[in-house]
């Protein structure tokens, strides 16, 4: 009797150790079949479009931000400063950062 157990436990064992092996060979030769390449291909390439336009509307707002600063940093917009002024410095409000001329050789 206990080797009819065990010759039915071994027989199921390899019944279902079968079937799991049949179906990951089944998902790994649809997987890389040609049309499961294109498939992943596709799906890959749309993705990675659709990041990269985010991306660039990302880096255009950015962009136009930081020139911006850049322009109040400088002072584009406004009148020139007042000539008269005997020591003259430029103020980068965009970076906090106040360089006087005269440090850096100007």
């Amino acid at each position: 009797m206990r080797r009819l157990f065990w010759l039915g436990v071994g027989a199921g064992a390899g019944v279902y150790v079968t079937h799991r092996v049949k179906r990951r060979v089944e998902r790994f030769t649809r997987t890389w079949s040609p049309e499961g390449v294109a498939a992943r291909a596709v799906s890959t390439g749309q993705s990675a479009g659709d990041r990269l336009r985010l991306f660039a509307s990302d880096v255009r707002t950015e962009m136009q931000t930081r020139e911006e600063e850049l322009r109040e940093a400088v002072r584009m917009d406004q009148a020139p400063p007042d000539a008269g002024d005997p020591r003259p410095r430029r103020v980068l409000k965009a970076r906090y950062t106040i360089i006087d001329d005269d440090k850096d050789g100007n």
